[in-house]
């Protein structure tokens, strides 16, 4: 036969084994064997394939096919279960509005808690269709556990690609030689059932070439794994925050990145089918490709708007400190503008190759905001770029990129610019600029007298955050 197409390839099995692979999986229904011999395929000289679901463009061939093993009973069970269907559906579909009523009902009337509970029951009830609950018309890909197991080398530590709040991320091989980065959610992630349920949706409404692309999910158990796109060389703040890396980052890469982010970002806010509030824009949330073209990750945190709507409002504020706008740091008001804040401060940290945070460490303040501000004040921007770029750079982009980031950090989200509007900015050095206001962040400098007649600085930053989940 010639096989079918979406096979599970398993390496390193002998006939007997590669059978055995078949018949202890509940799903499998068909599996092929063939020993290559001196065809060796990445150190494997056999090749063993299953498959899960429907035998999709098979067809006999009379030379040059392959044995095909069909467990029958699977295809006569499927017989016998239409003609089951024509009874169960009617009952079943009578059962499921009665279901949906009730469920309405309990949302309306049982409060956040009470709400929450339900989705994870249904979330960890089945491991088939999380899209079903929530879009008919979603079709993304569920690929099983043991499908990822293998594909990761049972999640080796070998093949882990990185690691924090929320779990671990695996480099793995599935099927014909694709490569994938599973994102494996631990159990005490931060990043839960609705954040999870949040980013499969999100990002299968989304089509874009700086966001990342998500290739299918799978929830076991307690598990719960997103499958993405390998992305070669990681994350954006691999680079610029690594002292001997970041010099491979020149200020046209750099610009690049800038202006991919911009543009994804763009059609986040205004291009999409909807309206999105990324809410945790950072370094580490800009994966790079082999080309290093930047995509936008993690839309656990992203929210939707709808029709007009221009802002929202949470009590539950999450995201990374510092990347955060006053408004939704301290009132948890977020909106378009909120995202264009942490874009500013992530521009701001690829010019400077510094953490928002880390000035304080050989400039004496408080973040780089602050820096770069006193210096557009004294006229000496020049000195805010990375010294790894400052002799091979555009200054004219890198200041106006610094002037950019400066109106995107204002106090005030009326006074941030549009990221369309950024986007012509950066597209366009004739266009002129408006003067940036002072940023909330800015520390003021308070000049005391200590005993020994020495004068002393303080800085002054009233800011506080009282409700805010780590991540």
């Amino acid at each position: 036969m010639k096989v079918p197409d979406k096979f599970l390839y398993v390496k390193n099995r002998s006939f007997d084994e590669c059978i055995a692979e078949c018949t202890n999986n509940c799903s499998c229904i068909a599996y092929a064997y063939a020993n290559m011999g001196t065809k060796v395929i990445n150190g494997d000289e056999t090749r063993c394939l299953l498959w899960m679901g429907d035998l999709i463009d098979t067809e006999k061939l009379s030379a040059e096919g392959e044995n095909l093993y069909i467990r029958v009973n699977r295809l006569r069970d499927k017989k016998w279960s239409v003609h089951v269907l024509k009874i169960v559906l009617p009952v079943v579909s009578s059962l499921l509005i009665i279901i949906c009523v009730c469920l309405l009902w309990i949302c309306n009337c049982g409060g956040k808690r009470r709400n929450k509970k339900i989705w994870k029951n249904l979330m960890s009830g089945t491991s088939s269709t999380l899209a079903e609950l929530h879009d008919g018309n979603l079709k993304y890909p569920f690929i099983s556990f043991r499908g990822i197991e293998l594909a990761t080398n049972n999640f080796s530590n070998s093949n882990m690609l990185g690691h924090g709040g929320f779990g671990n991320v695996y480099r793995g091989i599935l099927g014909d030689e694709e490569e994938i980065a599973v994102k494996r959610l631990s159990k005490g992630s931060g990043q839960g059932v609705l954040e999870f349920r949040n980013e499969v949706i999100l990002i299968a409404k989304l089509q874009h070439q700086n966001l990342v692309r998500l290739l299918g999910f799978c929830i076991h158990g307690d598990e719960k794994l997103l499958v993405y796109e390998y992305l070669a060389n990681k994350s954006l703040d691999a680079f610029i925050f690594n002292a001997t890396r970041k010099s491979m980052l020149g200020w046209p890469i750099r610009f690049e990145i800038i202006k991919g982010v911009a543009r994804g970002l763009l059609y986040l806010h205004q291009d999409s089918r909807l309206k999105i509030i990324h809410r945790d824009l950072k370094a580490s949330n800009i994966l790079l490709d082999a080309e290093m073209s930047p995509k936008i990750s993690d839309f656990g945190m992203a929210k939707i708007f709808g029709g007009n709507q221009q802002q929202g409002n949470t009590n539950r504020v999450v995201g990374t400190y510092g990347y955060m706008s006053p408004e939704y740091a301290l009132e948890g008001v977020f909106s378009v503008k909120s995202d264009v804040y942490s874009f500013g401060v992530l521009l701001l940290e690829i010019v400077s190759g510094s953490k928002i945070s880390s000035m304080h460490l050989k400039a004496n303040f408080p973040n780089i905001i602050a820096y770069a501000w006193s210096l557009w004040m004294d006229g000496s921007t020049k000195d805010f770029v990375d010294s790894s770029i400052v002799g091979s750079c555009s200054l004219s982009e890198t200041l106006r990129c610094i002037h950019i980031g400066l109106l995107c950090v204002q106090n005030s989200p009326n006074a941030r610019p549009l990221i369309s509007s950024i986007v012509s900015f950066l597209d366009n050095g004739d266009i002129s600029l408006p003067h940036p206001k002072q940023p909330i962040y800015y520390a003021q400098k308070n000049h005391e007298t200590d005993g020994a007649g020495q004068d002393t600085v303080s800085y002054a930053n009233n800011m506080s955050i009282t409700v805010l989940e780590g991540r």
